[in-house]
This record gives structure tokens, sequence and C-alpha cells, in this order.
């Protein structure tokens, strides 16, 4: 069946749990609406077990179709009809000996609602009947006959799906472009012409891929470099402000930065479009009716002056910028006469479907690449590349390898994005026969085997790709298809954040608790299954292994985006896509920037049942309050939006059944008291904003769940309200992050369900032992569920006194000290689960490192010092620990059996050494300093495939030729390939 079985049985599920609470509360309705509302129950619940079988089918008609469309909306109104006047209705609980005479004053003072609601309820009882009666009428048959002899779509087993390999390098060496990538490199290279270098091919074909190796591999050498993504927007303003804001980031609000790495990094590679830098999406629709020629004008004004300041700032200095998937040969046209036209250091790379954007503009030293679909050989090389990265940990070939026939990968037509789909595909169906592989290649094209190009398999069309990919996508459990969904929200290319995601579809209600697994590790098995079916791709690692950041094939996206318009999950305003405005009401929206040529349809549409809103851009005046009504608004989410006013909090602290609530890098300033009012606020998000303190009304908030504050960068961080420690209301807290602590302030004794804590700044009142409720609050915390500890203490005195603990954390995963330890704590060596471990560079001594050797699941291991310069009480020790270790720091040569990622972050490292056998596991070294004394050995570290190096612009040349040459030198007496350098200079 189509994704719409997805998403319509998420929402039936929510609202049944619903219906059964207001059920529950009889007093709260007038007499006879009861009654209604256990019709209503009982028939979802018949259709949604219609809709489970559904989803075991593969067909469809249109009947079914319609008619499924009309259980999705009665499901909408009738969760909207809940929502909306739940608070309405909210019952006064009284002791006995005054029930009689609370509630009493409560049904006289709610009458009215109350009548309200038994008018609404009785209509969509109506509706529900008819909805049943028209099925009969019209004939729509059992999905028993629809699908008869189909196989059901798998359930998840979220239990069997926990275990996800960890990474730290990902990128692997594209298959099939050798035979372009010679000679564009020496075009890419060759100092003495600029111009524009157009690939083109088919959606899928491997574009992007050509593209951004160049990208990888070069961008280190021009002075300026940025990665933008067009697809069918118009926005040539967007564009370039996108280009504006990597190439001149210090004039761009540190805000807007946020969450991205370096532009030196890889993941400035593969980054693409991040959020629109254009006319905010909110202040859009605050002003709609007042948009007009002046709109107009004003936005050429703003596209003639970024021209001006791009090529003033370009000047003769040499720029590499890589634009992916443009459509349109007018828009290519605008963008290119605002860039340098002059420069003959400048090299610009186009990925396009079309030839017309390559034959726009001929004549400037452009050069066209047409790319072509692999070859069998290289397909069934990039199949089974795919199918093992899909397997994970299993590594070895398993039975589902030997049952594939090669008409799976050879049926993709040498296009490498279906192919990688369908690898994904097959990893997950490791069950399926080969005579049942063969069955599902002919379903999809029934001439298999029997007309054949000169490869060995028909050349598909961009369509037959599609089709491809929806048969993937429809292969999937229900509760997966619902979160995929979720993933239009962000336009293409868009730098999607692991935990921003699945948040988020935990406050949408998409994710429960099963198989005895939280909703957060319910949510991360969602978001590792996905990965596997290469719906989403990882562009980023952090530092324990796990995915950051992710993106979605721009292909596999518009697939995602034209399902969630046809069901009317989520509705796209502005962005990559050209979509048709609603035809009903809008449930989420998302607004990804816009101008003047889509105001009038945001004008037509109905926002009164918004229950997620998601901005990205500028807040400017105001959230426009005649469009929403704010009482069912469920998840805000203005990460990075700028503009924010006043009375945006006031607006907000309207939203009274708000889950989710995400202010991370705005502008506001604080918090409002009146906050304490969202009573089912579970995540609120107010990180790298200037809001240094909660207010004590947040105590109040009992299903608080995320705290997340502060800045992690900085250290900025936030100030608790006393009251925490007097209410101790919050005891479903899992995640206080980012915040300051004042000795003897704070007693955590009671957040027994806390799994990270985050102190960013511990504030010293005296002695040492004005900090003795906190440290027994960790001690009693670390027997239960707390897997993540912070700690910053610059007087060290605190972290220190770890040490003393007599029962330590030994459950803690990640463990993050700073300060001026010398000494470890005894216990660290207890730690068997630890998987990151990061602490100051005072601890870097070759005892130390002797005794994290023995930790086993050790995957990440940091040393670092966060201030500029050093005292003189880090010198001495510094100095101390040179002697100590005999003038150098040596690695062990035993131990270290699981790390792969191992850093050094501070303005002077000492003479580092690794022997032969050290840290045989080690794939990713990473020196940022100012002054590095010396580094022995790393030709030692068998598995090292990346070094990154941080470094002044001084000390750049000198050291990258001494380890290059390491290097080098390294793989001809191995024979192996030398690490790959990865260069970022301070300026």
């Amino acid at each position: 069946m189509e994704l719409v079985v997805g998403a319509s049985a998420a929402t039936m599920k929510s609202l049944l749990g619903k219906l059964g609470g207001l059920l529950a509360q009889e007093y709260t309705l007038i007499r006879g609406v009861n009654s209604d509302l256990q019709y209503i129950n009982d028939e979802l619940a018949t259709m949604q077990s219609f809709l489970r079988t559904v989803a075991g089918s593969h067909d469809s008609d249109d009947l079914m179709k319609d008619w499924m469309k009309q259980i999705r909306d009665v499901t909408y109104d009738v969760e909207d009809c809940i929502d909306d006047s739940g608070h309405r209705l909210h019952g006064i609980r009284a002791d006995r000996c005054c029930y009689f005479l609370v509630n009493g004053v409560h049904e006289v003072l709610t009458g009215r609602p109350r009548r309200d609601v038994a008018v609404r309820i009785s209509v969509l009882k109506v509706r529900a009947q008819q909805i049943g009666e028209r099925r009969l009428r019209y004939g729509v048959d059992n999905p028993q006959r629809v699908g008869s002899g189909s196989t059901p779509t798998a359930g998840f087993d979220a239990a069997e799906n926990q275990d996800a390999s960890l990474q730290i390098v990902t990128v692997k060496e594209p298959v099939g472009v050798e035979k372009h990538m010679e000679e564009l490199e020496r075009w890419v290279t060759d100092e003495n012409s600029g111009g524009v270098l157009y690939i083109v091919g088919f959606g899928g074909v491997g574009k992007t891929t050509i593209a951004t190796a160049l990208y990888r591999k070069f961008g280190e050498n021009f002075s300026h470099r940025a990665t933008v993504s067009v697809s069918q927007s118009s926005d040539v303003e967007a564009v370039l402000r996108n280009i504006k804001s990597q190439v001149m980031p210090l004039q761009i609000d540190s805000h807007q930065q946020h969450g991205s790495l370096p532009e030196n990094s890889l993941a400035a590679a593969v980054k693409a479009v991040p959020r629109h830098i254009g006319q905010g999406a909110s202040a859009v629709v605050a002003r709609l009716r007042n948009f007009g020629r002046s709109v107009q004008t004003t936005e050429r004004g703003k596209q003639d002056q970024l021209k001006e300041e791009l090529q003033k700032h370009f000047g003769e200095d040499s720029y590499l910028l890589l634009i992916d998937d443009v459509w349109s040969a007018a828009t290519w046209d605008q963008i290119r006469k605002s860039l340098p036209q002059r420069n003959k250091r400048g090299k610009i790379i186009v990925t396009t479907r079309f030839h017309a954007v390559a034959k726009m503009r001929r004549g400037e030293g452009s050069k066209v690449c047409q790319v072509d679909a692999l070859i069998d050989s290289e397909s069934k090389k990039l199949f089974e590349q795919a199918l093992h990265e899909s397997r994970g940990r299993e590594g070895a070939p398993t039975p589902e390898r030997e049952t594939v026939p090669m008409e799976v990968w050879s049926m993709c037509g040498g296009l490498p994005l279906a192919i990688v789909t369908m690898a994904g595909h097959v990893a997950c169906n490791p069950n399926k026969s080969k005579d049942e592989w063969l069955k599902d290649c002919k379903s999809l094209f029934p001439e298999l085997g029997k007309v054949k190009g000169k490869d060995g398999g028909k050349k598909r069309t961009q369509e037959e790709v599609g089709k491809i990919v929806s048969h993937c996508y429809n292969d999937m459990p229900a509760e997966i298809k619902t979160c995929s969904l979720y993933l239009s929200i962000f336009s293409k290319g868009h730098r999607i954040s692991r935990k921003r995601l699945t948040r988020r579809w935990i406050a949408e209600g998409f994710v429960s608790e099963k198989q005895g697994l939280t909703v957060e590790d319910v949510a991360e098995t969602y978001f590792n299954h996905l990965i596997r079916r290469k719906i989403i791709l990882p562009v980023d690692h952090s530092s324990n292994g796990k995915v950051k950041y992710c993106i979605v094939h721009d292909m596999v996206l518009e697939h995602i985006v034209a399902k969630a318009s046809e069901e009317n999950f989520i509705t796209v305003v502005g962005g990559n896509w050209l979509m048709p405005p609603p035809s009903s009401k809008v449930r989420r929206l998302s607004l990804q920037g816009t101008d003047s040529k889509r105001a009038k349809d945001i004008e037509k549409m109905n926002l009164s049942h918004v229950r997620s809103l998601t901005m990205f851009g500028s807040l400017n005046n105001q959230l426009s309050s005649h469009s929403f009504k704010f009482g069912i608004v469920q998840v805000l989410d203005l990460e990075g939006c700028m503009g924010f006013k006043q009375h945006h909090t006031t607006e907000i602290c309207k939203m009274l059944l708000l889950k989710y609530l995400s202010l991370r890098a705005t502008d506001i300033k604080s918090l409002p008291d009146r906050i304490g009012k969202l009573v089912n606020l579970e995540t609120l998000d107010i990180r790298e904003t200037n809001v240094l303190e909660l207010p004590k009304e947040v105590c109040q908030l009992e299903q608080l769940v995320n705290i997340l504050g502060g800045n992690k960068r900085t250290r900025k961080a936030l100030k608790l309200p006393g009251e925490l420690n007097k209410k101790k209301k919050m005891k479903g807290l899992r995640i206080l992050s980012g915040i300051e602590i004042t000795a003897g302030s704070v007693d955590l004794h009671h957040l027994t369900e806390l799994r990270k804590l985050a102190i960013y700044k511990l504030v010293t009142m005296g002695d040492d032992s004005s900090f003795e409720e906190l440290r027994s609050s960790i001690e009693y915390l670390g027997g239960y569920s707390l897997h993540t500890l912070i700690i910053g203490d610059e007087s060290s005195k605190f972290i220190n006194s770890l040490d003393d603990l007599s029962s330590p954390p030994i459950f803690l995963i990640a463990l993050e000290l700073s300060g001026k330890m010398v000494k470890l704590p005894r216990w660290i060596r207890q730690l068997s689960a630890l998987n990151k471990l990061t602490l100051p560079i005072t601890a870097l001594r070759t005892d130390n490192l002797r005794q994290l050797s023995d930790l086993e699941e050790l995957f990440s291991l940091t040393f670092s010092f966060t201030a500029q310069n050093y005292d003189a009480e880090t010198l001495t020790i510094l100095s101390e620990n040179k002697l100590h270790s005999r003038g150098q720091i040596k690695v062990p040569e035993a131990g270290f059996k699981s790390l792969k990622l191992l850093r050094f972050s501070a303005p002077l490292l000492p003479l580092l050494s690794f022997p032969k056998k050290a840290m045989p596991e080690l794939e990713r070294l990473e020196l940022r300093f100012n002054l590095l004394e010396g580094l022995f050995g790393v030709e030692n570290l068998e598995k090292l495939k990346e070094v990154h190096l941080t470094l002044d612009d001084k000390t750049r040349q000198a050291v990258t030729k001494k380890i290059a040459g390491e290097m080098e030198n390294a793989a001809k007496k191995t024979k192996a390939k030398a690490p790959r350098i990865i260069l970022e200079t301070v300026i």
C-alpha cells in the first residue's frame, strides 16, 4: 500500500490513546457525549485494524485511496477537537469533602464550552458513520481481496535492531568514477584558467558524488569555497546569501553558523543547503496582505547588494564553488551574473539534469562532463559495498548474499541511487529466497531478462528509477514510513541533526516505549533503520561513533515530499520544491523561506489546525496570531531564526499543548514567567542563546524530559532556579545539559531518570566541602540511569575530589572532565562500558595512558585545553608531566582495542610518540595546536585513515610537509595506502 498507511495509522494510534483518557474522565462531559465518544472510539479502532491489514497490500485503487483519505481527515479532526477542548474541560480534582462543591462550580463555569464540544463530537460521530456506510455503498473492497497473494509488510522489531555500527571515518572511494576523475582533476588544478564545469546526467547517476569528490580533494587549494543546492527553487537571493555565509563567515551572525563544522573539514565538502538566510517565512506570514511591487523592488535591491559584496570579496582571489542540482537555465544565468566574471582563478562546478543549463553560458572556459550509467561489474561492486555497509557489524557474508540474483542490481540500469537503495532493501530482508527476489524484480519490470543493453541491463528512465525508490520505500514497516515522511520538513541538502529529528518524532507521538526500551532508544532504532535502508545518508559522526548529521538524496526527498503532500501530512512552503498548495487544512507546516510569488498561496491556506510549525530564517516582525490557533500546536521549532521579540514569547506561552520547543540559536534574551503554563512541555532547547537563567516557574513543568541550555563552544552556562531543590517535581527529567551550579545550591538526588548531566560551570564558595551535595548526587545517580557526565571545573577542586567516590558511576558511557586534573580517578578502570572520554591536557601523561589502555570499549579519547593561553600553573604542570614521562608522551604498545578516534587540542602539544602495535584500530587522529614539539611513529598506526590538523598559518607549511612525508614513507614501506591529511587553518 502507499505511504498513507503509515502516517494514518500513527495518527490513529495517538488519537485512540487520547479518546481513552477522555472517556475515563466522565465528570468533564455532559450527558450523552460519553456514548458518542465511545462510538467514535470503537469505530476508529476498527478502522485502525483495517489500516494494519491494508499495510500488507501493495495494490490499491482510487476508491481505496479516497476512503483512506476520509479516514485520515476525520482522525485529524477528532484529534483537533479533543486537543482544542482538553484544556477548557480540564476537571478540578478535589478532596472528597469538597468534591461536589468545587466540581459544581467548575461545571457552571465550563457549561458553554462543554456544550460546544458536545455539538462538535456529535457531528464527528455522524461523519464516522457516513465513512463506514460510504465504503459499503461504493463497493470499496476488503483488503484481503485487494492484496490477495501479497506478502504483508513486516512489523519492526526494535529490540532486534538496537545494535548499530559505530564509525568515525565514513568517506568511501566513489565507484565507477575513475574515468571522469582524472580528466576533471586536471581542469580543477589548472591555475591558468577559470570557468565552469558542468556535470550533466540523470538524477541518481552520481553527479553530486563526482562533484563532491572534487570539492573535497581540492577545496583546500582555494582561498574561498562554498557549496550550495538549488533544485527547483528560483530564489537567487537565497543562493547568494548561502554562498556569502560560507565565504564571509565573520559577517554572518554566529547563531546562524551553529552546528556546522569548519569549512576546511570533511563535512564541509558534503554540506549542502543550510537554512535559508533570506527573508524569513514567518515574516512572510505576518505581512501577506502587504506584499506587492515594493517587496519585489526590495528583493531586487538585496540581490544587487549581495552581488556587489561577493564580487568585492572574491576580487582576484581563487575560489571554488559547487552549485548542485540546477534545474532552470534562467535561474543559473542570474546566479552566474552575480559572481565574478573576469576572475581567471575562480572555478565553479555545476551539476544538472538538463543540457539546457550547460548550454546557457558557453564560451567562458566552460567544460561539460556527461555522466553515464555504471557498467555491470561496477554496479555489482557498488551493490556489494552498500550491502556490506547496511549489514553493519554483521560484516561477513550471510545467506542473503547467496540468494540475491544479479537481476536485483542489473535491473537498476547502472544508476547508483537505485543500486544503493536496493542494497538497503535487500539488507533489511535477509530471509527472502532467490525466487522471491526474482518475483519482486519482475513485478517492477515485467520485461526483465528480455530486453538488454550493451552492459547487461536495460537503461532506466527517471520515472523508472522513481519506481524502484518507491518500491523500496513501500516495503518499510508502517512506523518507519511515518518517521520517514517527517524528513520533508527539511529542505534539500539540509544537514539534519539526529537528536533533533528523534526528539521531534517523540513529541509528535510517532514513537512509544516497546519491548522494554525507552522512547529514546526506540527512536534511535528507527533512525538507524532508515540508514540501513539508505533512505538517509550519514555525513558526519559524533566522537562517540554515532551519526550526528545526515542528509536525504534529492530524488528520495522528492518522493517523500510528494507523499507527505498527497497525504496532507506536511505542507512545505518555499525551499527547493514547487508544490501545489494543500486542498484541505494544514496540519504540519514547514516554512523554508519564501518570496512574494508564494505569498498568495500561503494566504489561501487554512492555518487554524497547525499542530507542528517549523521556521527557517528570520522572524522579522511577529508570528501571525490571526493565522494560528495556538492552543493545539504541539511542536514549535524556530532553531536558528533571528528577529526574536518579547511578544513572541507571549504568543508561545499560549500554546498550552506544546511538547517540543526549540529556540536554539535564536536571539531570545530571556524566558517569561508564563512559561510555567506549558504543562505538557517535554523538550526545552535554548542552547546558543542569550538565556542565562531559567525562571523558577520552569520547576512546575512536571512533564519535562530534556532541558538543553548553554553554549558548548563558549561554555556559557544556564543558571538553575533554587526551586529545583524545593519542589522536586521534574522527576522524569532525563537530560540536564549546559548548566551552571553554585556550591551548595543543587540537590539532584530526586532525578533518578537522569541519563545525561552536563555541567559547564561550577561556581565555588570557599572550601572543598561546598559541593558535597553535588558529589553525593553524582554518586547516587550513578547507580541508576546516568550514562553521560560532563563537568567543567576551572578551579579543579571538585573534579579532583571525585577520586574519593565510594560508589563510582560505573555505568557511564561518556565522561568529560575539564580543569587542571593531573591524576585520574582511581575508579576510572572500572568503567567497562565507557565509550567516550575527554580529559584536560594536563592529564596527558604516559602513566595515565597506560591506565586508559585497559578500557576495552573506549571508542574515542580526547585531551583538550579550553583556554586561549596557558597560565603559569598549567605550564608548570605540563613541564612536570614531560619530566615524569622522560621528555615525551609515549602511547602504550598494547591496549586501546576499540579506540578509533584520538584527539589533542591545546596551544602547546608535547612530543608524542606511537610505537609499533600501538592503538591497532585507530582510524582518525586530530591535532589542534599552535606549537607541536614533535610527532613520531605515526606510520606505526596501521589502520589510520585520516589525520586532521588545525594550526596557525605560520606553522602550516612546515608541519604539513613533515607529516605528509612520514605518511608517504610509511606507505612505501608497508605497501599500504597513506592516510589522508585534512588541514584547517586558524586565522
